[in-house]
């Protein structure tokens, strides 16, 4: 019998757990934010995984090569390793995302989404989507999950209008990584399935 799909976090990379450096092709570059390596640990206490999901349009554009964005996945991965975090899995779109040649996986798109749910026997309703675009928090109101915008210096102030002309029960706006994975997994367990007495 397969195992009931879990609620996950859905987490965006550059300008939310890493400094924002825009085609970022040296790892060396690579830069935790204040505060993703305990956040993505305190996920990781919680027995929710937590899965990076990262449009990299930079790709398609020529301007990094697939080594070079591995490397610099790897990086990542290592600097949380390190602060005592493990992300599940890590996704990326290559692509530019033309509005000619529009994608299924760019964000908000749900390609990265849906491959990760079904590898990982994730629950997509049940999820956070947490990043400091409103493309990263746009897919909850696809999946009826929660989203949660972490504005940072790079984020447009349109971005921010959108997230707070749609603040609700579902999507939310906070100031800082920690905190929003706080009230992810607080909004998770509040929104998990009641157990039947046969199951308590």
């Amino acid at each position: 019998m397969a195992p009931s799909p879990v609620p996950a976090l859905f987490i965006d990379r550059d300008g939310t757990l890493i400094a924002d450096a825009h085609y970022l092709a040296d790892a060396s570059r690579v830069h935790l934010l204040p505060g993703a390596a305990n956040a993505v640990a305190k996920a990781n206490a919680a027995q929710v995984p937590v899965v990076v999901v990262t449009n990299q349009s930079g790709i398609a554009r020529g301007l990094i090569t697939h080594a070079q964005y591995e490397a610099v996945r790897d990086r990542t991965s290592a600097l949380l390793s390190a602060g005592g975090a493990t992300v599940l899995a890590t996704y990326h779109c290559p692509h530019w995302g033309h509005p000619k040649a529009p994608c299924e996986c760019r964000k908000p798109g749900l390609g990265m989404y849906r491959e990760a749910a079904a590898a990982h026997q994730l629950d997509l309703m049940r999820s956070a989507y947490i990043g400091d675009r409103w493309r990263d928090v746009q897919p909850a109101l696809a999946t009826g999950g929660i989203g949660i915008l972490v504005p940072s210096i790079e984020t447009p102030a349109a971005d921010v209008e959108e997230a707070r002309s749609a603040l609700s029960a579902r999507i939310f706006m906070v100031e800082n990584i920690l905190e929003a994975v706080s009230l992810a997994l607080a909004m998770i367990g509040a929104r998990m399935p009641l157990q039947s007495p046969s199951q308590v």
